[in-house]
């Protein structure tokens, strides 16, 4: 004889609503500390412009590809 499998009576709550203030950009995690104490200035420019990068974009985490434009952006090259 084979089981019934019953699907969960826990529904899905979809929390990524953007219209709270909760997930405004000011309060979004970041794949970095918030911290730059200690940083040179230029790491603290490439800091700053990854942060701005990823406010802009509603990302939490950028890719290689994305911290390469970054880079790129703020005028280095190989």
């Amino acid at each position: 004889m084979s089981q019934v499998l019953e699907p969960p009576t826990e529904t899905f709550v979809d929390r990524r609503s953007y219209e709270t203030e909760a997930h405004s950009p000011l309060c979004e995690r970041r794949q970095f500390s918030n911290s730059h104490e200690g940083l040179s200035p230029e790491a603290l420019e490439l800091a700053r412009t990854i942060d701005a990068y990823k406010l802009h974009h509603r990302r939490r985490f950028i890719t290689y590809e994305e911290m390469l434009s970054v880079v790129q952006s703020l005028g280095y090259h190989k």
